[in-house]
């Protein structure tokens, strides 16, 4: 097992990380930029390394300055929490080179699912279902036409180095393809350095259901069955919440399947998801996958009552998964509390916390790095926290999780408290 572990993160993921190697007696190394020293995960580090001014590029994204981190501490393994470098294939094997463990999957790994067409022809040649569309990418505005032509409209053109909603336009009619394949391209280049951009038939009425996996280094993968991450905005989460709704007994097994076969496929290891769309049909179709732990990890963990951050820490070091799948005992809910005014266009609300009363009692949780007297910077995501209501049921998760909303008390800045309530 590893001794020290640096986390190449902030917030509240770096601080859940602290949390389960303080549990498993292995010391943590902490990094922050210059905005983020008085943050709790730095605090509750047992080592806390400065790395750059506010901007990602110079702190959270510079590879050099983190590595220096590991160096100087003498970390033997890094996690990189979710964002920034979680799915960077060219961080994962600088940490390989330098005899440091990357904890996650391998550069190859990576680079099989960050591709987004690359992702889709490997599901295909393991029978997992995908979306209908085109192969390969668009050569420019007529291909794209042609293309919706025999794809049948409605299409989404989306950024084969995409995520987080960048470089993704739904195009209804051919009117309005010249002006949404130009945006599209400019901002997957801005985003992602790659304009390269894919079509794929739009799917009307979807939910978007992923299924979280592990996998060991020895082939055993296993499922945890699902999410349902169906509440959103711009293609962003906002709720999810484990079972789904929508689910029965016979689709939880067909995409538990599907998962493992995708897994499989590239021998996968570590903890990861498999993002599906399904149809108001329950026809589920492969979306993407992502190679790291995701925002919404606490859900699945209430509800199956397994620490994914430990057991991707175990799959690390070397230890062997049990290989059976989990399913669901609870039913669980969780808010993303963003530092956003939802009645001004969920415009950002950075400043300082100056009254902070965290929810608790029976079926409650909650992940954040904040308290009060916090100034919360303007440089990064709005989220400051997840609240996490769990119960036997989905009406008492509910009541719970409304219970919880109203104890929740955040002022100084706007919050999407009131969104979720209502």
């Amino acid at each position: 097992m590893f001794k020290k572990i640096l986390i190449a993160n902030r917030g509240e993921i770096a601080l859940r990380i602290i949390r389960t190697c303080k549990e498993m007696g292995i010391k943590t190394v902490a990094v922050y930029s210059t905005a983020d020293k008085d943050s709790l995960h730095v605090k509750f580090a047992d080592e806390a390394v400065c790395i750059g001014r506010p901007p990602s590029v110079d702190s959270y994204l510079n590879m050099a300055n983190i590595m220096s981190a590991v160096e100087i501490t003498n970390a033997d393994a890094v996690h990189p929490g979710y964002g920034f470098l979680a799915e960077n294939a060219k961080f994962a094997q600088i940490c390989i080179d330098h005899g440091i463990k990357f904890i996650g999957p391998t550069p190859g790994m990576i680079n099989a699912m960050g591709d987004k067409i690359t992702a889709k022809e490997t599901m295909i040649k393991a029978g997992v279902p995908v979306v209908p569309g085109v192969e390969g990418l668009l050569k420019d505005v007529a291909h794209a036409k042609m293309s919706a032509i025999e794809v049948g409209y409605p299409i989404i053109l989306k950024a084969t180095a995409g995520g987080g909603s960048k470089g993704m336009r739904v195009v209804w009619e051919e009117k309005d393809m010249e002006k949404s394949f130009e945006n599209a391209k400019t901002e997957a280049a801005a985003s992602f350095k790659n304009d390269g951009i894919y079509m794929e038939k739009f799917v009307e009425e979807p939910r978007h259901i992923e299924i979280q996996i592990a996998g060991d280094q020895y082939g055993n993968i296993c499922h945890l069955s699902e999410r349902d991450c169906s509440i959103q905005r711009r293609h962003q989460k906002l709720v999810e919440e484990s079972p789904s709704p929508f689910m029965t007994p016979e689709l939880r097994e067909r995409m538990g399947e599907a998962a493992i076969k995708a897994a499989s496929a590239i021998n996968y290891e570590s903890v990861g998801t498999i993002e599906f769309l399904v149809d108001k049909h329950r026809n589920f179709y492969f979306m993407e996958m992502n190679t790291r732990i995701q925002v919404e990890h606490c859900v699945t963990e209430e509800v199956v009552n397994y620490d994914l951050i430990k057991e991707q820490i175990k799959i690390a070091a070397g230890d062997k998964i049990s290989g059976r799948n989990y399913y669901p005992e609870m039913h669980a809910i969780e808010c993303r509390i963003n530092a956003e005014d939802p009645y001004n266009d969920f415009r950002p609300s950075p400043g300082r916390i100056t009254v902070l009363h965290q929810p608790g009692g029976h079926g409650v949780r909650v992940d954040s790095h904040c308290y009060a007297g916090y100034v919360i910077p303007p440089y990064y995501d709005s989220m400051i926290g997840k609240l996490i209501a769990v119960a036997q049921t989905r009406r008492e998760a509910i009541d719970t999780m409304n219970r919880a909303l109203s104890e929740y008390v955040i002022e100084g800045i706007k919050t999407t408290i009131p969104f979720h309530l209502q």
